[in-house]
């Protein structure tokens, strides 16, 4: 079967992969669709992030969704020709991270398209994906929006993350997919009022279909937050989601006392914050990091509509044009959501 394989920067193969035999407690999926997540593209543009960096060549991918072929033995959840969302996360459950109910902290996890392990952890762009049982979670949806269920479980633990959001006000800073997500689930939680910043129009007009109430374009309008900062802020949550420093420290301009800041963006360096306005504004500033059992409330959610991905979806790419799939996902004033058909 064919597979899309990063070998170095700018350097995506599709190319034969072996499945792989399977296991009693594993399940076998024809692999339908796949979105592009920013880890896939700073692999395909950095040869990673960080510290991580590819060692050797590495199957990308972990927004996957497809349908079922065959089980194995024990597993009797899923059935051969049920769809399924593929969660890319395999915790241990026996760490003191797991067993605390912490399984994205896992000190043995295994994530799908991840070089933070060696050998890697090859992911699931491919046509065929041998896999453990647990990672398949049944649905009916079609596997374009069950692809979505990784990215929206990400965003559903950062919106935890940020506490109460029943009549919050809410500012958005990053319009990228997850930014967009983040706001969807602010807006399902009962955020009254959303508000949203990036330096380009393209996202922020998909903002404003997916329920934001106000976008500020803030390379064209620099000065645009600055009325948010009168009478010591006015937002009460922030998701920083663009993983740049200048975001942050705007941010802490804008929220009021007592607000919850939650980083969500990675970005690529240090930054360094303003800690007298962090603490005389008592800000609580917390990370988010991948999800746990927020997967399965994502298929839900998709699976009922309740939250609706459909504005967010650019193109179906099929899988022989990986190339320019992720050229077109890198394009931020194009694309949204790009995902790879398999």
């Amino acid at each position: 079967m064919k597979a899309a394989v990063i070998h170095a920067p700018h350097d995506l193969r599709v190319e034969d992969f072996d499945p792989g035999e399977m296991g009693p407690g594993d399940v076998t999926i024809r692999v339908g669709a796949g979105g592009i997540c920013g880890s896939d593209l700073h692999y395909f543009h950095q040869g990673g992030f960080g510290a991580i960096r590819i060692k050797t060549p590495m199957v990308l991918g972990h927004e996957i969704a497809g349908v079922v072929t065959a089980v194995g033995a024990s597993v009797s959840h899923v059935r051969p020709g049920q769809t399924v969302a593929v969660n890319p996360s395999l915790a241990c459950g026996v760490c003191r991270f797991c067993l605390a109910g912490q399984s994205q902290h896992c000190l043995d996890m295994r994530f799908f398209g991840s070089a933070m392990r060696t050998p890697h952890v090859h992911g699931g762009f491919r046509e065929v994906l041998v896999c453990e049982g647990a990672r398949a979670v049944p649905t009916t949806m079609p596997v374009e929006r069950a692809a979505f269920a990784e990215p929206l479980s990400v965003c559903l633990h950062a919106g935890r993350q940020a506490g109460p959001l029943l009549g919050a006000r809410v500012l958005v800073t990053g319009a990228g997919p997850i930014g967009a997500l983040c706001a969807m689930v602010a807006r399902h939680a009962g955020a009254r009022e959303i508000v949203a910043t990036d330096l380009l129009d393209a996202p922020l007009a998909v903002m404003r279909r997916v329920g934001a109430d106000a976008t500020i374009n803030t390379r064209e309008d620099p000065t645009g937050l600055d009325r948010f900062s009168a009478d010591k802020g006015y937002f009460d949550v922030v998701f920083e989601c663009s993983g740049a420093g200048s975001a942050l420290v705007s941010a802490l301009g804008v929220a009021r006392p007592g607000a919850v800041i939650v980083q969500v963006g990675i970005g690529g360096g240090e930054t360094s914050l303003p800690l007298n306005v962090l603490v005389a504004k008592e800000i609580s500033l917390r990370g988010t990091f991948r999800f746990a059992e927020e997967f399965g409330w994502a298929v839900r959610f998709l699976e009922s509509g309740a939250i609706d991905v459909g504005p967010l979806l650019t193109e179906v790419v099929p899988l022989a044009e990986a190339g320019r799939a992720f050229a077109l996902a890198g394009d931020r004033g194009v694309a949204m959501k790009v995902l790879l058909g398999f």
